[in-house]
């Protein structure tokens, strides 16, 4: 084996001990980043979905008790509007409560998750039409400065994203770390 000059300046070469006993620090790098990659696609999901569920139980929770949810009064007008006045405050915020705690359940639970995303999704839009039907409470500045009650609801973007990728692991998928691990032949040779 013939060392260049620029391996014999640097220490690297068949005898060289230090080569042989201390990884690089890319090497190292490389096992860890490796190995943390590989934590978060087997976690990533599990805590996407927990977290997720929390935040629903939670928020679900709170509008059991009147004046404890900021989100309570625009949410049961938004409601009385959807439903063009049949569905008085005092029935519509129990039931979204016990929508969203359902929701989170479900999420915490890992069960029924397909009918716990279609309640998601269908929460989640129900919870965008204020900024159509009551503009000026979400908005300071229309478009781009939102009120308190604007940014509850812009958040929400998050949690469709996160119910979205959920959902893509129903029927079995999961996360991989390195997509080099997932790919078959590169060519198939057709059968004669």
């Amino acid at each position: 084996m013939t060392m260049t000059s620029t391996s014999r300046r640097k220490g690297l070469g068949p005898g060289n001990q230090r080569s042989k006993v201390m990884p690089s620090r890319a090497s190292t790098y490389s096992q860890l980043d490796k190995h943390i990659t590989d934590w978060m696609a087997r976690h990533g999901i599990t805590l996407l979905r927990i977290s997720l569920g929390v935040i629903f139980l939670w928020f679900g929770v709170l509008k059991f008790f009147p004046g404890l949810s900021p989100a309570q009064s625009l949410a049961a007008r938004t409601i009385d509007m959807l439903t063009f006045g049949m569905v008085p405050a005092r029935v519509s915020v129990p039931v979204l409560a016990l929508w969203e705690c359902a929701i989170g359940i479900g999420l915490l639970t890992n069960f029924f998750m397909r009918t716990t995303l279609l309640f998601l999704f269908v929460q989640m839009m129900g919870t965008i039409t204020p900024i159509f039907l009551f503009p000026s409470e979400v908005f300071t500045v229309l478009p781009y400065a939102p009120t308190l009650e604007g940014q509850y609801i812009i958040k929400n973007i998050v949690l469709v994203s996160a119910g979205l990728v959920i959902g893509a692991t129903v029927r079995g998928g999961w996360v991989v770390s390195n997509p080099e691990d997932c790919l078959g032949p590169t060519s198939v040779t057709p059968a004669s």
